[in-house]
């Protein structure tokens, strides 16, 4: 009787520390990444065209002719705020140049390199961001 009690007791902080474990475990894993890797904020929250109609199909019960209608609309808007920004673009690109020489200016020549590349490499994610963003938009 004394040693089915023992292990009932047993089994059962077994299990608490395994479940505190757990949590611990979850706990450091979130401020880890929220801390030391400095979170991961979304490459697009804009939702696409395809996740807009599917949302509003689950949650309206749209028709087929709805869909389409929808579809129609959202493209028509979404190139409407398109053309509605596309002249800030060469504005904006400006911008974004006078801060990179600014940034040039106070670094060293090795240090101009290294920005130099990281630079490249932001804009090479910028434009595959881009790219998938216009695909995944139609």
């Amino acid at each position: 009787m004394a040693t089915t009690k023992a292990r009932r007791e047993a089994a059962a902080l077994f299990f608490v520390v395994f479940l505190l474990g757990v949590l611990l475990g979850g706990v450091g894993v979130h401020l880890w990444g929220e801390r030391v890797l400095g979170g991961s904020a979304p490459v697009n929250t804009n939702p696409t065209r395809a996740q807009v109609i599917a949302q509003c199909t689950h949650e309206l019960q749209l028709t087929p002719d709805q869909q389409k209608q929808m579809i129609a609309i959202i493209d028509d808007t979404r190139a409407k705020w398109a053309a509605l920004y596309a002249p800030l673009d060469p504005q904006k690109e400006q911008i974004r140049l006078d801060g990179r020489a600014h940034i040039r200016a106070i670094l060293t020549p090795e240090q101009q390199v290294k920005f130099d590349d990281f630079m490249r490499r932001i804009d090479e994610q910028r434009k595959k961001d881009a790219e998938r963003q216009a695909a995944a938009g139609h």
